[in-house]
């Protein structure tokens, strides 16, 4: 089963930097938990209950107040029903022009093909220091 759920993140990252959000959400439980990581500019409303919350709270924020937010994916980890993705964020926030690089770590639980939780761990001051710049 874990290769299958290695395909699944696959492609909902691949999915995201086409912009195509029903795809992401597609690959969501209905009951999804999703977490921000701590002191991360999204982190307010965590956990985010449902995909409809993931949208809004942070997909359209995203999209709201960067100029363009991507994800580089270096690493895929199989540890069974869970699924370890290391990468990068490369993004430019809209009201500073401050730029981040931020390495990433997400851990995806999964179950019967659909994913239920999701945690980010995130250079959080980095990206601080964008917005405040």
């Amino acid at each position: 089963m874990s290769v299958e759920n290695i395909n699944v993140v696959r492609d909902m990252y691949d999915a995201f930097g086409r912009g195509d959000i029903a795809a992401v959400v597609a690959s969501m439980d209905p009951d999804i938990e999703w977490n921000e990581a701590e002191n991360f500019p999204y982190a307010d409303r965590n956990p985010y209950i449902g995909p409809q919350a993931v949208v809004d709270g942070v997909f359209n924020r995203l999209a709201g107040e960067w100029e363009y937010w991507s994800l580089d994916h270096e690493e895929f980890f199989d540890a069974g029903d869970y699924v370890i993705v290391t990468g990068r964020y490369h993004a430019e926030h809209k009201g500073t022009g401050g730029e981040i690089r931020a390495q990433f770590a997400h851990v995806w639980q999964l179950h019967d093909g659909k994913v239920i939780r999701f945690q980010q761990y995130t250079d959080t001051a980095q990206i601080a220091s964008a917005i405040a710049t």
